[in-house]
């Protein structure tokens, strides 16, 4: 089976995120925000039939919004993805919204970009379509930048992926968005929901996004200053920051992992010491260390803290030995099982490292029971 084309940042074993573009652009819509994304995902990030690499044949003249769905599910299962985060603007927003409605056990949060549940009738789409069909993209790119950014601002890239797209699969996306209408299944979505609206989009204005929030229940709606139809493009800081306080399960969980298997006291102190030069070295322990390594299933706590107390013994590192001796028994170890871990590390690490692992490890349980009961 032919594929959407697509491009694949971030760790395989991170939780997956897919990316959606809107009509007339690439992949490439995301190439300020996904590379960043990808720190704590695995980002996918796809383009529409007959734009970018995708095949035009992938879609005909009267498609709709659920076979765009289709094909995304279809790349996702070739990727081995079961259940993904989704990000879309407009068309790929209103993917989106179907997956979340119709295929609801295939996402696990949603985020919708200046979209819409609708796009204002099947009228101008269809006369949108017969257009392409008729004339081809050179007239439509023309007016590109006026319908996607602010004026005085453009990405020169996504305008020539607009020129250069297959006119006939486009005007069979118009024929997706002709015969897309959600309102009344809004209610039904259970996802966790982000709206983002640019406040200037004049494609998909906020009231489009507010709609969305008003029936999905739980749902967030930011609204970005400054910001018109492609705010990926234009606003990257802001989509990112809002997508990364949406989709950032892991780094809220991986503090709250940190704190527990550290203890507060030095939890605080690391967050006392932090400055601007080193906030995003700590932001980025909390999401991917303790966000998503310390939070995978597949071993246990325990299992994790004599892991980690041999990497440190091998690498000499005694001052983190310190401190993991004491989150190793705050994960249940007791110093005899601290002890058998460090008496293997003198086999495979060597006599001298673990002398000094033994010695740092003796002061710590000392502290820990002064009294040596």
């Amino acid at each position: 089976m032919t594929l959407l084309n697509h491009r694949t940042e971030g760790p395989a074993s991170a939780p997956p995120l897919l990316l959606g573009p809107s009509l007339g652009t690439s992949y490439a819509l995301w190439d300020k925000v996904a590379p960043e994304l990808s720190v704590t995902h695995r980002v996918v990030r796809w383009d529409l039939p007959g734009h970018g690499g995708s095949a035009a044949g992938l879609i005909e003249a009267g498609a709709t919004v659920g076979d765009l769905a289709d094909l995304v599910l279809a790349l996702a299962d070739s990727l081995g993805v079961e259940r993904f985060a989704y990000a879309g603007v407009s068309l790929g927003g209103a993917v989106g919204l179907h997956l979340a409605v119709h295929r609801p056990e295939r996402l696990s949060s949603l985020a919708v970009i200046c979209s819409s549940a609708h796009f204002n009738g099947p009228g101008p789409w269809e006369e949108r379509a017969a257009l392409v069909r008729r004339e081809g993209l050179a007239g439509l790119a023309a007016g590109a930048d006026a319908r996607w950014f602010t004026s005085g601002f453009t990405v020169p890239e996504l305008v020539r992926d607009h020129r250069e797209a297959d006119p006939d699969a486009y005007a069979a996306c118009c024929d997706a968005l002709a015969a897309f209408d959600l309102r009344d299944r809004l209610p039904e979505i259970a996802v966790p929901t982000l709206l983002v609206a640019g406040r200037d989009d004049p494609a998909t204005p906020p009231a489009h996004l507010r709609e969305i929030a008003d029936a999905v229940p739980g749902s967030t709606l930011v609204e970005l200053p400054d910001a018109s139809h492609l705010a990926p493009a234009q606003c990257p800081e802001a989509v990112l920051t809002t997508l990364r306080a949406h989709f950032g399960g892991p780094a809220g969980r991986g503090m709250e992992v940190r704190r527990e298997v550290l203890g507060d006291p030095h939890v605080d102190r690391a967050q006392a010491r932090q400055t601007p030069f080193t906030a995003r070295f700590q932001d980025f322990i909390s999401r991917y260390a303790w966000g998503e390594i310390w939070t995978d299933p597949t071993l246990s706590r325990r299992e994790r803290s004599m892991i980690t107390l041999t990497a440190l013994v091998a690498h000499g590192h005694y001052d983190e030995l310190a401190m993991h001796v004491r989150a190793a028994r705050r994960n249940g170890l007791t110093p005899e099982e601290i002890g058998a871990v460090l008496l293997q590390t003198a086999v495979y690490c060597g006599v001298p490292a673990a002398n000094s692992a033994f010695a740092t490890a003796q002061r710590v349980l000392a502290e820990e029971d002064p009294t040596g009961g």
